[in-house]
């Protein structure tokens, strides 16, 4: 067994942990195929994210069902898909425009997409800060606010200041929850407070949104689907979802 852990891997032990509470190494085991020692290594690396807790013979889950997993985690999850929504962001953004950029895995990928880009960009986390620092062409502007750790995701009244301060052409906007009957939705409050104020913020809003939340409704609603200019996700994206979000205004891209 390769000493490189899976990404898909540890999603499987992280949702299994999360929905049993506790559950021990040799079922883990059973479940990914791997070895009992690959196991524990996962488990020591998912702890030291704060995802689960250790205990002997397996481990107990730090998440709550509605909870949102670590970056560092969800950044090594599905990133071949991130990377072509991220292409088909960056093909719909015009040299010259002003862009409010989203925090989360998703928002990282298109801000590494725009590096080299004539644009002139404002991105809500300080990795997308940090990715686009040094750009050459490119016009950043940082925001005030207060990093929420690990996320890095800027937040609070100086962050909402910013944004409510400027007017831009295109909102990028992750999300956490995605579809027609729900709209879009985030798992903590104070993103969601930032992200409908790039909303209100831009003339275009443009959503980013893997397959897998289509299917989801997180805790705190941002705004209707209604609001949407475009949705881009990945070629496994349920028809039927696609087709309720294009039925209610929203021009929708599977990559």
């Amino acid at each position: 067994m390769a000493s490189t852990p899976s990404a898909e891997r540890l999603r499987q032990i992280t949702e299994a942990v999360r929905e049993a509470g506790r559950i021990g190494v040799a079922e883990l085991a059973g479940l990914t195929g791997a070895s009992e020692m690959t196991i524990r290594r996962d488990l020591e690396l998912l702890a030291d994210q704060g995802v689960l807790e250790r205990y002997r013979g397996g481990a107990r889950s730090l998440l709550l069902r509605g909870e949102e997993p670590p970056f560092a985690l969800r950044a090594q999850d599905g990133l071949d898909a991130k990377r072509r929504i991220a292409a088909e962001v960056a093909a719909l953004i015009a040299d010259g425009e002003s862009v409010v950029l989203d925090s989360g895995t998703t928002c990282l990928e298109v801000a590494r997409a725009l590096e080299h880009r004539r644009l002139t960009v404002m991105p809500l986390s300080l990795h997308a800060v940090n990715a686009l620092t040094g750009a050459p062409r490119l016009t950043l502007l940082v925001p005030g606010g207060r990093p929420r750790p690990g996320e890095l995701a800027l937040t609070g009244p100086l962050t909402l200041a910013s944004l409510s301060a400027l007017r831009f052409d295109t909102a990028v906007v992750g999300c956490c929850g995605l579809n027609a009957e729900n709209g879009l939705t985030a798992y903590d409050l104070d993103d969601a407070a930032v992200k409908r104020t790039a909303i209100a913020s831009a003339r275009r809003v443009v959503a980013v949104a893997d397959a897998a939340k289509l299917s989801r409704t997180a805790l705190a609603f941002v705004a209707p689907a209604s609001a949407l200019h475009a949705v881009v996700t990945d070629a496994a994206a349920p028809q039927e979802e696609i087709d309720a979000l294009t039925a209610v205004g929203a021009t929708v891209r599977s990559v």
